[in-house]
């Protein structure tokens, strides 16, 4: 499958996505936003459209982010009113790159396989992939309801969770079944099912990529804020990431008021680096410290050095293919710090506190010199060009 240019599923790496918490309809501040997240690392962006003004908008932020350069593939989230949006707006169904569906939201009755066969009719017509996405938060009720009552016959009831999940796993495969009886290629969809608890999230998709071979949305809904929906997405996606499940993932975080939308694509970027499926940036090793380093020195020292790598990444990222692989150690004292050092492809280990204000550095693990004085941090980033430019500059 193909999101805009953005290959998805198979042997194909697991692309990073985000979404926007901008009005829609204000293309401007959408256009940048999206700018901001794509620049960030995000390869996938999801915009709301959820009103007249806001479909009417998507040409517009497209030609927008194309004057930036920023052609970073769109998907329009649909809720509720999809099924007369899309019609309405052909522009803007063209534009898209994908389309989100929720089941759950389409319409109730007679009207919801009517209405969620509208979407997959544009998507057809346009040749778009669609993401079918479950919500525990927003399921068909009618799906639930009669799944629950036949639990209450049974002679052994299940659990109520365990009918929950058997209800999203329905409804997205069934979903999924109806769209390809009606047009909608086997490998134009893609699905999730979307819960707030780490350990119902790895239950339902550990069951539904037993069933199906469709590409799977990884993400937490709802994770929470700061600290808390960090380790709660990292927990939930790892799991799954390490054991093969999962083609496309997001961090749901609920910013602080004013704060970058794009933590979010970092910290993805982080779970994905910290399995090794991917690399993004330069890794870099630093210690705790301890009793050992009570100077502030190797904390000071370890920001600014990685400050720096983040700084050179742009320019490096063009220049030096394979260099977002490469693995930095920066250590506080003698107890690991030349062993970590010798482990990275360049490591500086620095002085704890009483001991010689002396700093060995290594290369691919051998010992190549030792800074000291006041200009260390600007000797070893010197040292780190010279090293970035004679082992990835030859790629």
């Amino acid at each position: 499958m193909w999101v805009g240019s953005v290959p998805v599923g198979g042997d194909h790496p697991v692309a990073v996505q985000s979404m926007t918490n901008t009005d829609t309809a204000d293309a401007a501040a959408t256009a940048a936003q999206v700018a901001t997240l794509a620049a960030s690392g995000s390869e996938i962006v999801r915009v709301t459209v959820n009103n007249e003004a806001a479909a009417g908008a998507v040409p517009e932020i497209r030609a927008r982010l194309r004057d930036m350069g920023a052609d970073v593939p769109l998907v329009g989230d649909f809720h509720y009113n999809g099924h007369k949006l899309l019609p309405a707006y052909p522009e803007m169904a063209r534009t898209l790159d994908k389309y989100r569906i929720n089941p759950g939201n389409v319409g109730g009755g007679k009207h919801r396989d009517e209405n969620f066969l509208t979407i997959v009719g544009a998507a057809v017509e346009h040749g778009k992939p669609v993401r079918i996405g479950v919500n525990w938060g927003s399921l068909d009720q009618s799906l639930l309801t009669r799944l629950m009552d036949e639990n209450a016959g049974r002679a052994d009831p299940l659990d109520a969770s365990e009918v929950l999940v058997e209800a999203m796993l329905q409804s997205a495969l069934l979903s999924a079944e109806l769209a390809e009886e009606h047009g909608l290629p086997h490998d134009a969809i893609i699905l999730s099912a979307k819960v707030s608890g780490v350990r119902s999230l790895w239950d339902v998709y550990r069951k539904l990529a037993a069933r199906c071979d469709y590409p799977l949305h990884l993400g937490l809904t709802e994770a929470g804020m700061g600290v808390k929906g960090a380790v709660s997405s990292s927990a939930a996606l790892s799991a799954l990431l390490a054991e093969g499940i999962g083609d496309t993932i997001r961090v749901s975080l609920t910013p602080d008021p004013g704060a970058p939308r794009e933590r979010e694509v970092e910290i993805a970027q982080e779970i994905l680096q910290a399995l090794d499926l991917r690399s993004f940036a330069p890794t870099v090793t630093a210690c705790p410290g301890c009793g050992r380093t009570t100077s502030t020195l190797f904390q000071e020292m370890a920001r600014d050095i990685q400050s720096y790598l983040r700084s050179r990444m742009p320019a490096w990222r063009e220049r030096y293919p394979g260099v977002e692989r490469l693995k930095v150690a920066v250590m506080g004292c003698v107890v690991n710090g030349p062993g970590e050092s010798k482990h990275a492809d360049i490591g500086i280990s620095l002085p704890g506190t009483g001991e010689s204000p002396r700093a060995p550095v290594y290369r691919d693990g051998e010992l190549v010199g030792t800074l000291q004085g006041d200009s260390i941090v600007e000797d070893f980033n010197r040292m780190l060009d010279a090293y970035v430019e004679e082992r990835f500059g030859r790629a």
